[in-house]
């Protein structure tokens, strides 16, 4: 079926609104004085470092399960139109549209920071979260290592460790992760959205393919690594259908847990998602809209701790009780899911008992 719009090739994004916080509004308007480039708005690539002064983020959220978490990258090159990460490009005057996948900023000093914090007297050893905001494992970490330097000072000072990637790109780090893992210092959350590579084109259209992603759960898995999968975001008569077969395919891959959260549409995604929807789904766009606002309480979205990651109502039961008959089915509920070790931690600083005589 023909779509009613222009979508760009690679891109989610369908335009370039402003951020919430631009005080001047930008249209791009063809006069028909030339033949119009439609190329150009996916050619321009930016990628610009930035200089950290800190580099552990931490939240009191009941809602996640980690406190502390190390984010590389601002934006993400995957492009995937329902990332709730997509706003925080406003709050560096870039657009959360196509600015946020293709002008992107990395944290070149991200493992020097890391070391000194994680040096620090003060420093109370818990586990970190990499890939909380944007995937630790886009594709341009295979150039910059950002990620892997950062898991080299991790290992290092047995600082224990959670990754969430929705990339094959995390295989190149098998060998640190095994070793971690092997010291209980390690575990890793693969993202599997969808395991139609149509839908995973329009839908996240510069991550690697289920298939890949299920791949990169084996090989995990036979490295020794903790390894289970993240069915995120449930999106209503998107991907929903899908449930039993992801969490199937990836037990059969050898993940040892599952977890699920629904589609979150906080600020500029809500009206990204909704133009994606047009362009893409528009026969059902009205209806998927409906579905979210019926577990939003009637709202777009929801952002209350408690509810937020799982919405309410009869269709959000019915996911979680999906979730959960062909989770245990699978194997998956997490029983024998092992707890990092922080008690190995060597990174802080610590002053000697009693001063030496000599």
């Amino acid at each position: 079926m023909q779509t009613p719009c222009s979508a760009l090739k690679g891109r989610a994004a369908l335009g370039n609104p402003a951020g919430r916080f631009e005080r001047q509004q930008r249209e791009r308007v063809h006069d028909g004085w030339y033949e119009e480039d439609t190329d150009a708005p996916r050619a321009v690539q930016e990628v610009l470092p930035e200089q950290a002064r800190t580099i552990i983020a931490r939240n009191s959220s009941p809602d996640v399960p980690f406190s502390q978490s190390v984010n590389p990258y601002r934006g993400c090159e995957h492009g995937c139109i329902y990332c709730y990460a997509r706003p925080s490009h406003a709050y560096i005057d870039l657009s959360p549209g196509l600015d946020f996948e293709r002008r992107l900023r990395f944290k070149a000093n991200a493992a020097e920071v890391l070391e000194r914090e994680l040096c620090s007297p003060r420093y109370v050893c818990e586990p970190i979260t990499l890939g909380a905001n944007t995937d630790p494992y886009q594709p341009v970490e295979a150039g910059l290592g950002i990620t892997q330097r950062l898991l080299e000072v991790c290992e290092r000072h047995a600082q224990p460790v959670s990754i969430i990637t929705k990339s094959a790109l995390v295989l190149r780090d098998t060998d640190i992760l095994a070793r971690m893992a092997a010291r209980g210092l390690c575990h890793v959350m693969v993202s599997v959205t969808t395991l139609d590579d149509g839908l995973k084109r329009r839908l996240e259209p510069r991550t690697a393919s289920g298939a890949a992603r299920l791949r990169a759960v084996r090989a995990l898995t036979e490295a020794g690594v903790p390894v289970g999968v993240l069915v995120a975001p449930v999106i209503p008569m998107i991907n929903d259908a899908e449930l039993e077969a992801i969490l199937a395919a990836s037990a059969a891959a050898g993940a040892r847990k599952a977890a699920w959260i629904l589609l979150r549409l906080p600020w500029e995604v809500r009206e990204l998602f909704r133009e994606w929807l047009q362009c893409h789904y528009p026969e059902r766009a009205e209806h998927v809209m409906s579905l979210i606002r019926q577990s939003r309480e009637g709202r777009e979205n929801d952002p209350r701790f408690g509810s937020r990651m799982r919405g309410s109502g009869p269709y959000a039961d019915l996911i979680a009780r999906r979730f959960t008959v062909a989770a245990r089915r699978c194997g998956l509920a997490g029983e024998g899911w092992p707890a990092l070790d922080c008690t190995r931690f060597t990174g802080a600083t610590r002053p000697a008992r009693q001063l030496q005589l000599w």
